[in-house]
């Protein structure tokens, strides 16, 4: 992308940088790791991530999209909807117009838009279920995509996220490697050329048999899953309370 001098990313958890732990108690994620690889390439860039964990889309329009926009950056990151999608009952198609407000808000703010679809979570017990809605969805983001002329992350073709190890203990974030992959695969997408490739295999894995998996399975929804339903119930959110990692365009620090 011709003169990327500027980037803001909002979100969820996802964009924070949940579970990419960095030596200061923040989190690093996919967005710090893209906008060193940027700055390493463009002089004078700045970087600002907007992103809180639990955020829900409406949250994300309402609370980041409008300073986002009042940052007036070259590009814009935005991925949410993914905590919506995993509560009962909740609506894609009522989800994509919301999404669609946000994309429109910040293009008339004259940001380019990078828009990512989601997972595709064929491979995790529970949320496989999920996969038509998480699809109807994504249908709706490309053509959002093709409306307003953005780019698009492709989440869900990533088959090398399919491997355990590009998540967390928790399967619902990213681990450091699954992090760095997606960074990577921005990266291609924006058109920059990049050393190391987003989709090189992993190295050979040792199958567990049935019943090894079953018990990661149910330990799993035990310390995982059954907290983030008792959560939803009880109106909370792990985001409640923080602000922003990184709210201001800053030069990018090593």
């Amino acid at each position: 992308m011709e003169g990327l001098d500027s980037f803001v990313a909002v979100g969820d958890s996802f964009t924070e940088g949940m579970d990419d732990p960095a030596p200061n108690g923040t989190y690093v994620g996919w967005a710090d790791r893209l906008a060193a690889m940027i700055s390493a390439r463009q002089r004078g860039f700045r970087y600002a991530n907007l992103a809180i964990r639990g955020k829900m889309l409406q949250e994300i329009v309402d609370e980041q999209i409008p300073l986002a926009a009042a940052l007036k950056p070259k590009l814009v990151t935005l991925c949410g909807g993914g905590n919506d999608i995993l509560v009962p009952g909740s609506d894609a198609d009522a989800l994509a117009e919301v999404y669609e407000i946000a994309v429109a808000d910040l293009r008339a703010a004259g940001a380019e838009v990078l828009i990512f679809t989601g997972f595709d979570p064929k491979h995790t017990p529970l949320l496989r279920s999920l996969r038509g809605k998480i699809a109807i969805y994504n249908s709706h983001l490309w053509s959002v995509a093709e409306r307003y002329h953005c780019k698009v992350v492709d989440l869900w073709s990533m088959s090398v996220l399919h491997d355990r190890r590009a998540w967390s203990e928790d399967r619902l974030h990213l681990s450091p490697e699954g992090h760095r992959r997606v960074a990577l695969r921005a990266a291609e997408v924006l058109g920059f050329e990049m050393d190391d490739a987003w989709n090189t295999p992993w190295p050979p894995l040792v199958d567990e048999d049935w019943m090894t998996q079953r018990r990661h399975d149910l330990k799993w929804a035990r310390e995982h899953v059954v907290p983030w339903i008792g959560r939803q119930l009880r109106g909370e959110s792990m985001g409640d309370g923080l602000a922003p990692k990184r709210p201001d365009l800053l030069p990018v620090r090593d």
